[in-house]
């Protein structure tokens, strides 16, 4: 099976997802049980738009904690190659449509020094998928802005894929340059990835 099949596969199971508030409750409350995340400080949360496990609850959830919560926007760097900024979140209300109507922080609001975020401080970066397996495979979209981000973070940093037990595969498709996640976890399970260095 090709990328785009998995792609395919997954996409059809996460729109036909049955309860997704429901199913993302749970997600939540098994991430947030988790001594790793109670511990974090700086988090990287997606924000949460379509079919994919909702986050805007959790997002508001980890803000009560006082962490610092960060959400991504998609830019481009100095070479002009797609990358994601970093976003220093107060409020859920701050954020506009982006692309592809993803939430994002206002443009006219993205370089305020206070809200800008290295990747170097992130203790926990929150990913979503199209697909994942429970080695800690993952498949995005194709875009490559998490593939991008994800080489860059600390090597303490933990990377959690967040997706419906529906979105699970057997085997991702991996190329050498996709990065595994430490955990994956769903609405059924926690199951432990093979990381940066499996």
């Amino acid at each position: 099976m090709t990328k785009a099949d998995q792609r395919r596969q997954a996409y059809r199971a996460r729109a036909a997802q049955s309860e997704p508030a429901l199913h993302s409750a749970a997600i939540q409350c098994r991430l947030m049980n988790q001594i790793w995340f109670q511990t974090a400080v700086t988090v990287l949360w997606y924000v949460g738009c379509r079919s994919e496990v909702q986050t805007h609850t959790a997002i508001n959830d980890t803000l009560a904690l006082e962490k610092s919560v960060v959400v991504p926007y998609c830019t481009e760097d100095v070479g002009g190659a797609r990358c994601l900024g970093l976003w220093r979140l107060n409020d859920l209300t701050e954020l506009r449509p982006g692309t592809w109507r993803i939430p994002e922080p206002p443009v006219e609001r993205r370089y305020q020094p206070e809200r800008q975020v290295a990747v170097t401080d992130l203790d926990l970066v929150l990913v979503p998928g199209v697909a994942f397996d429970k080695r800690g495979g993952r498949l995005g979209n194709g875009a490559g802005y998490y593939d991008r981000l994800l080489r860059q973070v600390r090597a303490d940093c933990l990377l959690v894929g967040i997706c419906y037990e529906s979105q699970l595969v057997s085997d991702v498709v991996t190329e050498p340059h996709d990065v595994f996640m430490d955990y994956v976890i769903t609405e059924a399970a926690l199951y432990r990835g093979r990381g940066r260095e499996g």
